[in-house]
């Protein structure tokens, strides 16, 4: 091409990388360009929420304009910003990459509260003007406050400096193009199957006029067709649900072993508890009609759900439940015992790594009082156990279910970073040694039983429609008296429990993650 493009952005020292990245990546292909700085309504409206700004593109209907009028040859936008539906004559020629859609928690280092879930103190005030985020995070945590926060991402980290607020949540993907130094911060990074993101957040959109062929043809050189198929079915989920960039919907796909995995999260204001559902597939087509399906409010949902737990009105779960007037019936089959009542002080003297496996593990290894070393790393299986590990005041340095729902799959992980280390392994007596099994010849194991399980003799039947088994010895007990009624679903955390289920000749399903967020999801997704 012979002329050199004008590239209309934004002014913000974030949109100007984006749009110097653009530039770049063309000049790799031997094109020259030009930058054009425009300023949005978004931009010049700094004093009201943006849910209360009018229309959606609020930081994008300037540019447009520009480009229609031929001001400008291209547009770069942060892909999240866009209207799901395009101005005539305006189409999306090429996607970037997708940056990692994570989001981070920025605390004010007074704020820190180690055993809180995020880190963050009771009550604490966080800045945000997303309601998607408001939404999430309330769900987790019911004692939080919210401010707005507007600026650029330079100006929004200065005002938590100034103690404007306790924390701010701002998109992983901004700070790493911006390369803003947080030392100064404690940070939480939240990835995107825990707080869901925005419809292709971490993603670049390259705007052009409709009708430049030959622009859109050199444009391809550029495009990441694997990011533009997953991010299609994230604006497809938000055009059905007809909602812009300000409402509390959340939505992240992605495509691992040719398997789409889809994470929504919805509710119909800021501080309604939102509902999330996690589905897959193997192609696209579909799949986001099949997403709004399972939010149609008139879908037929379970009245009575049988939990092997003990659960708490207030936990998650029981929440995502009375929310749609669900009961939920929560006891343990199972009952626990210490097997020892002191550790020796010499081996955790030595001890690099302390993996895991169970919340019950976790309970009764800080029972024994154990004193460790400032050294001592954490590893826990998934959010349960992370959230219980927080309650003694440790926050894990791996966290597993971040990984998957895949045992092995975590094991392998964590072998290759405590390769060469001493690990020890608080468990259940017999116990399986998945984690063991997968750690490297060099790497020392210390296997420690500190508890053991028996299940109960007389475990009376329940009618609830869906049967949530929490471990195999739960499957166990619950088997030795009972048979599940014809149209009774079972959800089973854990392929071990999985496995237990197979065994009796029953299905079920699986969650992706082994917590109560998973349980939410997978009730939230059966079909009855």
């Amino acid at each position: 091409m012979d002329r050199i493009l004008i590239i209309g952005t934004r002014g913000s020292e974030l949109a100007l990388w984006q749009a110097n990245y653009i530039k770049t990546k063309l000049a790799d292909i031997g094109v020259n360009a030009e930058l054009k700085v425009i300023k949005t309504q978004g931009d010049i409206v700094q004093h009201l929420r943006l849910d209360k700004l009018e229309g959606k593109g609020f930081f994008t209907k300037e540019l447009e304009e520009e480009l229609l009028s031929g001001g400008i040859d291209l547009a770069v936008h942060s892909h999240k910003d866009l209207p799901t539906v395009h101005p005539p004559g305006l189409t999306i020629a090429a996607v970037s990459a997708r940056e990692d859609p994570s989001e981070l928690l920025i605390i004010h280092k007074d704020c820190v509260d180690p055993k809180k879930r995020l880190a963050l103190k009771h009550n604490a005030i966080v800045g945000t003007s997303s309601n998607r985020r408001k939404a999430q995070l309330l769900a987790l945590r019911p004692d939080l406050e919210f401010d707005d926060l507007r600026g650029n991402v330079i100006t929004r980290i200065e005002k938590l400096r100034d103690e404007n607020f306790d924390a701010i949540m701002l998109a992983k993907a901004g700070i790493t193009r911006v390369g803003v130094d947080l030392s100064d911060f404690h940070i939480e990074e939240l990835p995107p199957v825990e707080i869901i993101p925005a419809p292709a957040q971490g993603v670049l959109a390259v705007q052009i006029r409709e009708n430049d062929q030959q622009l859109h043809e050199l444009l391809q050189a550029i495009n990441d067709v694997d990011v533009m198929d997953t991010i299609a079915v994230e604006r497809k989920v938000l055009n059905l649900f007809d909602a812009g960039c300000h409402a509390p919907l959340g939505c992240y796909c992605r495509k691992q072993e040719g398997l789409y995995e889809v994470w929504t999260s919805k509710s119909d204001s800021d501080e309604e508890f939102p509902d999330r559902l996690y589905l897959s597939a193997t192609h696209t087509e579909g799949l986001a009609e099949r997403i709004a399906s399972k939010y149609d409010k008139n879908r037929k949902l379970p009245s009575h759900i049988f939990i092997t737990r003990d659960l708490s009105e207030a936990s998650y779960f029981h929440r995502a439940m009375a929310k749609h007037g669900i009961a939920v019936e929560g006891r343990s089959l199972i009952r626990i015992f210490p097997m020892i009542n002191k550790l020796d002080p010499y081996i955790l003297k030595y001890v690099d790594w302390i993996f895991f496996g169970s919340k019950n593990g976790i309970e009764n290894f800080f029972k024994l009082q154990p004193r460790l070393s400032k050294r001592t790393k954490f590893a826990v299986i998934g959010r349960g156990s992370e959230e219980m590990l927080r309650q003694f005041g440790y926050a894990p340095d791996f966290t597993g279910e971040r990984l998957g729902i895949n045992m092995e799959e975590i094991a392998q992980e964590f072998g290759k970073i405590a390769s060469g280390t001493t690990v020890l392994i608080p468990r259940a007596k017999d116990s399986l040694e998945t984690i063991q099994q997968s750690l490297t010849a060099d790497t020392k194991v210390i296997n420690l039983p500190i508890y053991q399980t028996r299940i109960d003799t007389d475990v009376s039947k329940s009618n609830a429609d869906v049967l949530i088994f929490t471990s195999p010895s739960n499957v166990e007990a619950y088997f030795v008296d009972n048979l599940v009624d014809p149209g009774q679903k079972i959800i089973c955390i854990g392929r071990s429990t999985g496995k237990k289920i197979e065994e009796l000749g029953l299905t079920y399903t699986l969650p992706y993650s082994p917590d109560e967020i998973g349980l939410a999801e997978a009730v939230f997704g059966l079909d009855y």
